[in-house]
Order: structure tokens, then C-alpha cells, then sequence
């Protein structure tokens, strides 16, 4: 007997608490600013009247939440533009700790890009070396076909395909060292980008010379 006097004690208590409940939901009120910029309370909020924002009351005429203006063009801009700066803030960042990583200092990044444009001085001095030597072979080839037109023999396509073969691995190295030649400024460009960076963040000015 007590446990049901007790069951229907919960039930009455819970039966209440969902019944304040819905009053209040039912209570609720809302108060913004009309066109004309009067201040209306109201059980509903009219669809213009929403991008201003409003406030939301309770049964006691509280404010229980505030519902902020939808923001402007000029505010949205405003934010898109302060996004962007603090993402580009952040490319920066990485980037610093990136050369940092790699160069001691402005003048070690003096030395790195010396090294580089050695390395690629060298590789074209070898290209040009090669083109040399099949210069020569093709010359060679060349020869001997002229000697048996001027015989009046049909050249072999041995030597046909050979000469085609020599041209070819002639042009494409002439073009690697044309390609070479016009991507070094750009990379020296990036390089005393990075020097002069380096220079800025660690407050140290370089001593090398920067060889373009």
C-alpha cells in the first residue's frame, strides 16, 4: 500500500513539473525593434523582423536568450578578410618554422643556394660535354653517308636510324639546358626570398655575398 501511495505521489510530482513546463513554453514572449524602430513584445517574431534580432522572455518578462542581427555585407567582409589575414599569418608561421628548420642562418642559406647553383653549373657543363661527343659521332655518321651518296650507293638504315638517333639526343639535351637556364633566376629568386627572410626573423644580416 505505501509503495503505491508512494508511486502516485512520483506521478503527481512529475505530472506538475510537466505542466509548469508548458506553461512556460506557452509563456514564452519575444521583444524586438518594428520597422518604424518601436520596441514590440510579442508571442511571435514576424519574419522581417528576425534579421534584426530579438529577445526571447520568460512568463516573469526575463530575458532568457538574446538572438544577435544577422551581421552586414560590410561586417561579413569584415570577418572574411580578418579570416584570411590570420590564415595567411598562419602560412607564414609554418613556413618560418620550416626555414628555420633547414638553415642555421642567413648566411647557411647563403652557402646552400652557392652549392645549388654549382651543382647545377655542373650539370650543364656535363650535358654540354656530352653534346660534344655526339657532335663527333654524328659528324662521323654524317661522313660516311656523304661518302657512299657521292658513290652513288643507297645508304643503310643503320646509319640513317643512327644520325636520326644522334639528332635526337642532341636536341633533347640542348633543350634540358635551355629548360636549366630559364628555371636558375626564378630559384635564385626564391632562395634570397628565404635569405632575406631568415634575416628578419632571426635579426641577423647575412656576410656573404649572394651570387646570382
Amino acid at each position: 500500500m505505501l509503495r503505491i501511495r508512494n508511486r502516485t505521489i512520483g506521478l503527481l510530482v512529475v505530472a506538475c513539473e510537466l505542466t509548469l513546463l508548458s506553461v512556460t513554453a506557452e509563456a514564452r514572449l519575444y521583444r524586438y525593434e518594428d520597422a518604424n524602430g518601436r520596441v514590440v513584445i510579442s508571442n511571435t517574431v514576424p519574419q522581417e523582423a528576425v534579421a534584426g534580432g530579438y529577445q526571447i522572455l520568460n512568463s516573469q518578462g526575463r530575458v532568457v536568450e538574446t538572438v544577435e542581427p544577422a551581421p552586414t555585407e560590410e561586417e561579413l567582409a569584415a570577418r572574411a578578410a580578418e579570416a584570411e589575414a590570420q590564415r595567411q599569418a598562419e602560412i607564414r608561421r609554418q613556413q618560418d618554422l620550416v626555414l628555420i628548420q633547414r638553415y642555421s642562418g642567413p648566411n647557411d642559406a647563403v652557402r646552400a643556394w652557392n652549392r645549388k647553383r654549382e651543382e647545377l653549373e655542373g650539370i650543364t657543363d656535363i650535358r654540354k660535354g656530352n653534346i660534344t661527343v655526339l657532335q663527333r659521332q654524328l659528324e662521323s655518321e654524317q661522313t660516311k653517308a656523304a661518302d657512299l651518296q657521292r658513290a652513288g650507293r643507297e645508304i643503310p638504315d643503320s646509319i640513317l636510324l643512327s644520325i636520326s638517333r644522334l639528332e635526337g639526343q642532341i636536341a633533347a639535351l640542348e633543350q634540358d639546358i635551355e629548360e636549366q637556364a630559364e628555371r636558375t633566376p626564378a630559384l635564385a629568386k626564391e632562395y634570397k626570398a628565404d635569405i632575406e627572410r631568415l634575416e628578419q626573423i632571426t635579426e641577423r644580416p647575412r656576410t656573404l655575398p649572394f651570387e646570382p
